[in-house]
């Protein structure tokens, strides 16, 4: 008989789970404030379950509903859980690549064959993404943020290069941004205009990042994984088109999010 399993990632943000039942694989998510609620309709969901556990707050979750389940290293887990999906969504990138995770803030690693490394950290990321956009609107919650953003103007804000040289011949592409913000004192932009320009700041920010470490290891592509680019699609394309322009492959991964619950899940 089969055993129901499954791997926990409890987060800054959210609490993600992989459950097995019956040998298929299962995926859900809930926000970090509401784990008790999530784990009960787990326990509920599948009975006499094997857990293994990741993630900044995957002790608290031990101690309170599965004290015989081990602990798995968040940046092992996380790992592990990219090497998987890779295999198993078909995305053929060699042994060489960055795993970018965009969670609540962003972690950097290189693998190279066998090895991982851990090279960089950034407080810059989703979690960027909810508590200034919060600042900036009235809005509140990531998808309403999301969607605020895909309405926006980032012109609006931000001073393009094209915006120094106006006529002049510019030595740089004029559509770069030349400083994030920078119109915002005259322009009056609205809040999907200023939703659009911080979605645009956090991808920049990123991938230039990305691209020193990509220069740093010789690397060519980037696996980028988080919850902060699952549906958000002006996210996603800005991180996709950056990439493109500094030389670097992007690859997502349709299940990305997961990663970090699915490294757990294969320890169990």
């Amino acid at each position: 008989m089969l055993r129901n399993t499954a791997g926990i990632d409890a987060g800054g943000s959210l609490i993600k789970m992989v459950y097995q039942e019956n040998g298929r694989m299962h995926f859900k998510k809930f926000p970090i404030n509401e784990h008790d609620s999530a784990i009960s309709w787990l326990k509920l969901s599948v009975p006499s379950l094997t857990v293994s556990l990741t993630g900044g707050k995957s002790s608290i979750i031990q101690k309170k509903y599965f004290p015989e389940s081990v602990i798995i290293p968040e940046f092992q887990a996380t790992c592990e859980g990219t090497r998987f999906l890779l295999e198993a969504e078909n995305k053929s990138i060699g042994d060489n690549y960055l795993i970018v995770n965009i969670g609540t803030g962003t972690s950097w690693h290189v693998v190279k064959g066998d090895k991982v490394e851990r090279i960089l950290g950034s407080g810059i990321g989703g979690g960027t993404f909810t508590g200034l956009g919060s600042l900036l609107t009235k809005v509140r919650g990531y998808r309403q943020l999301t969607c605020l953003s895909e309405e926006g103007n980032k012109n609006n804000v931000d001073l393009m290069v094209k915006d120094i040289y106006e006529s002049a011949e510019s030595p740089v592409n004029g559509e770069l941004t030349a400083a994030n913000f920078a119109k915002g004192i005259r322009m009056n932009p609205s809040e999907a205009d200023r939703m659009a320009s911080l979605s645009n700041m956090i991808a920049e920010t990123i991938v230039l990042l990305t691209s020193q470490a990509a220069t740093i290891h010789q690397i060519k592509s980037a696996v980028i994984i988080g919850s902060a680019t699952a549906g958000n699609k002006p996210l996603r394309h800005a991180l996709e088109s950056y990439l493109d322009m500094v030389g670097v492959t992007p690859v997502f991964l349709e299940k990305g999010e997961y990663c970090g619950a699915i490294g757990a899940h294969l320890s169990v």
